[in-house]
């Protein structure tokens, strides 16, 4: 309650007084559909109407819930920020900081379940002309990955910093 209010509020103060309008809203770890009518009920409450003044509402897409139910989800949301390590993870059941080394090396956004829950999320976020971003280690580590989500349309992809000038280079000889 409190600690929400205050948030909002400082995201209104950065929009109104200081017309930052370009900061946007991102909600984390929405697992259900019921979770994002109340978080967009809530955001509205507190003054963060979507859609008002420019405010985008982007959803991290984290469980594999959020892609199975992609169009769903987007109901509520201006798209999706997809954070592929918790999609992976919860995806195949494991995580790569686990302390099995055998069960580690299976962590892989490659994995063709993880990719079809990509494929998903990303198709659908095109076909209602919605903004879809990706945040994760894949891309960094895997360069055969960001070229797969390019390929595939996605908007945006993180990197880290040691890996951009390559990702870029070869994205950009496609």
């Amino acid at each position: 309650g409190e600690a929400f209010a205050m948030e909002c509020e400082a995201l209104k103060r950065v929009r109104g007084e200081m017309g930052l309008t370009n900061v946007q809203v991102m909600v984390p770890f929405v697992r259900t559909l019921g979770q994002a009518d109340k978080v967009t009920q809530l955001l509205a409450k507190h003054g963060l109407q979507r859609g008002e003044n420019g405010l985008k509402v982007i959803m991290m897409c984290e469980v594999p819930s959020n892609a199975v139910l992609a169009d769903e989800f987007l109901q509520y949301f201006d798209g999706f920020s997809i954070g592929s390590n918790d999609l992976t993870q919860l995806t195949l059941g494991l995580d790569r900081d686990s302390g099995l080394e055998l069960l580690a090396q299976d962590f892989d956004e490659r994995d063709p379940a993880v990719q079809a829950l990509l494929k998903r999320a990303i198709h659908a976020c095109l076909a209602q002309g919605k903004y879809v971003g990706i945040c994760g280690q894949g891309p960094s580590d895997h360069p055969d990955f960001a070229l797969w989500l390019a390929d595939e349309g996605i908007s945006s992809i993180s990197l880290n910093p040691d890996s951009v000038i390559d990702t870029w280079q070869q994205l950009a000889a496609r």
